[in-house]
């Protein structure tokens, strides 16, 4: 059994009475074995809800029923992973937790079933279910105390249309996510609600708390000033058949230096491509090369764009810069919900710094998991670190 709370670390551990939020992650095989585990941390009296990512390994559908047995009537939701973030660092083949305390944290959930017919309306609708939901447990007022996590479907295509709707639904209120992985196979990614595992749809969670916050995104990503204009693209099946006017796999490899048969995940993970809007870059993933000649995106792609090519700056170095601000800002932080790109962390494991990169997590506290993309204030974006920041009571409220 592996369990941690998330003031292991600290040198007067806290009763379980004044830990707003538990942390719990199972490394077992049986799927029965690992949501008892969790359970054995998580479950207590004022337990409110869980949130869970779990690797795409496990027998999903034994998953469920077992996570359901293990804590009942407690709402229970999350997401498979190209990779987890546990208390000790990165994970593979595992399951993470986090228990959520009632008295500190009202938690609403719902599910998007339909992706494509998902609209303005439908998102206004599910906003004003979730804050009414949140209103009624009257912890805090929702202007300043809430925020928004959103999880999809990291193959559904569909982040885009969905997160524009969501973010002019839930106006003033910040938002982050991450799209579910399926460690790495591109096959098939889920999103967990009510007891089953679901695709072609997310998990909208909406929370409420007196505690202060800070939704963020960081990148250590700057561009080479090299530029690729879209001449001939997909939209729909985020596909790109031309770069420049010529055929894009080609004219990728030709920037990148190398044949197009060694185009693989490490080369899109040192040379992504990016789009520039003001001063700020979002960078659009590469995810494979088809057998025509094309490539396929993680995001959003059109006739017409201009992507700049990118070249990677030292990437524990803005982490620990990163974390020092939001120190600076919020104090010691008592838990960041992380969304890390599965391309940084295998840029992480290419430079050999996993450990390093890990004892940074685990001193910050972080949990969450490695991404097929990551949400923020509405924008789908990918090769970034992006999450909220929870911090002590008493602290400055971030957004």
């Amino acid at each position: 059994m592996t369990e941690l709370s998330v003031d292991a670390t600290e040198a007067r551990p806290r009763s379980a009475d004044e830990e707003p939020l538990r942390v719990a992650f199972s490394e077992a095989d049986d799927p029965g074995a690992a949501a008892n585990e969790l359970a054995a941390t998580l479950r207590h009296p004022q337990l409110g809800c869980v949130l869970f990512f779990c690797s795409a390994e496990y027998d999903l559908d034994a998953l469920g029923q077992s996570l359901g047995e293990a804590f009942g009537v407690v709402a229970v939701v999350g997401c498979t992973t190209a990779g987890e973030i546990t208390p000790l660092g990165y994970g593979r083949g595992c399951i993470v937790a986090i228990g959520f305390d009632q008295r500190h944290f009202s938690v609403s959930q719902a599910l998007i079933s339909d992706l494509e017919g998902f609209d303005l309306i439908g998102a206004q609708r599910l906003t004003a279910h979730l804050l009414d939901d949140c209103r009624r447990q009257a912890l805090a007022p929702v202007g300043g105390h809430s925020f928004a996590l959103t999880l999809l479907d990291g193959l559904s295509s569909s982040e885009e249309q969905v997160l524009a709707s969501l973010d002019a639904a839930l106006g003033s209120i910040p938002s982050f996510g991450g799209s579910a992985g399926d460690d790495n196979r591109l096959a098939h990614t889920h999103v967990f609600y009510q007891g089953h595992f679901h695709s072609q749809a997310a998990v909208v969670v909406m929370i409420n708390t007196r505690l202060p916050f800070e939704v963020f995104t960081t990148h250590h990503l700057r561009p080479r000033g090299e530029k690729l204009v879209v001449t001939h693209a997909d939209h729909e099946c985020r596909r790109v058949m031309e770069l420049n006017a010529a055929p894009a796999a080609e004219e990728y490899a030709r920037l990148v230096g190398c044949a197009v048969e060694d185009l693989d995940e490490q080369v899109f993970a040192r040379v992504p491509l990016a789009v520039r809007i003001g001063d700020s870059y979002y960078v659009r993933s590469i995810q494979r090369v088809n057998d025509d000649g094309s490539l396929t995106f993680y995001c959003a792609v059109e006739h017409g764009i201009v992507l700049t090519a990118m070249q990677p700056a030292p990437i524990l170095e803005d982490l620990d810069a990163v974390f020092a601000a939001l120190r600076e800002r919020l104090g010691e932080p008592q838990l960041i919900i992380g969304c890390d790109c599965f391309l940084r962390r295998l840029e992480i494991e290419m430079l050999g710094q996993t450990a390093l990169a890990s004892q940074r997590l685990r001193e910050q506290r972080v949990i969450g998991f490695n991404t097929y993309g990551e949400q923020h204030h509405g924008m789908h974006v990918n090769q970034t670190f992006t999450g909220v920041v929870i911090g002590r009571s008493g602290g400055t409220r971030g957004v």
